[in-house]
């Protein structure tokens, strides 16, 4: 009877800090897609909405490694309960830093604002968010069910993220070398354009995680990716 309520207390421990994920990986696809929107519509109001709630991730971060780190220590989880507690330290860091990037673009967004607008970027920025914050939202829901499978296709996937930022890359090369006063404004859209690269990366990440999560293991190959226009530095 002890052991069964022992582990009652746990599921119901991993449980709450699994909703604390969920509300995290929330924040952050908002907090991307409003940015983009941000961007593409010039409303200052929204981008910095999207910079000052970067704090509520971080946050919800930290809520979730002091969690984790009580459940290690009270519980003192083996085998799968373990698994499933260190994973969720790791998708809570990657969406934290998917946040970081969310922030990063409202802040670029604030600054392009002031420039000469480069025709049609931002809406291919939005574009390429959206199937980002797509790909974030399919591992989130591969580490609700387990779903290795669907963890493994947001793998396969992130190569099309990686041809949409090459496509925008050699975009904003071409007017660079148009007009030099467009420098500056496209050098920002090109971070930006990274920045949402990087959070496909993340997603991956978690879809890697969660196929750990539910098999035991790593995949053995290495993440499908293309070629970055610029170097993946």
């Amino acid at each position: 009877m002890l052991n069964e309520h022992i582990t009652r207390a746990f599921d119901r421990d991993l449980e709450a800090v699994q909703a604390m994920i969920m509300k995290m990986g929330g924040l952050v696809e908002a907090a991307l897609s409003d940015a983009a929107k941000a961007l593409e519509t010039q409303d200052e109001a929204l981008a910095e909405h999207v910079r000052q709630g970067d704090k509520a991730i971080d946050l919800l971060e930290e809520s979730v490694n002091a969690e984790c780190a009580r459940l290690i220590a009270l519980r003192a989880p083996i085998a799968t309960d373990l698994r499933t507690v260190l994973t969720v330290m790791k998708i809570a860091s990657s969406l934290e830093r998917c946040g970081d990037y969310a922030k990063n673009l409202a802040k670029r967004a604030l600054v392009l604002g002031t420039m000469s607008q480069i025709p049609g970027a931002a809406g291919s920025i939005r574009r390429m968010a959206r199937q980002v914050g797509l790909l974030l939202k399919d591992a989130l829901d591969a580490f609700v069910s387990r779903d290795a499978g669907l963890a493994a296709e947001v793998r396969l996937r992130d190569q099309e993220v990686d041809q949409m930022y090459n496509a925008l890359f050699r975009e904003f090369l071409t007017h660079m070398m148009e007009d030099t006063r467009n420098i500056s404004a496209c050098m920002h859209l090109h971070f930006i354009a990274k920045n949402i690269e990087r959070v496909g990366d993340h997603a991956t990440t978690i879809a890697e995680q969660v196929i750990y999560l539910a098999t035991g293991s790593l995949p053995d190959e290495d993440r499908p990716k293309a070629e970055l226009a610029g170097g993946n530095a």
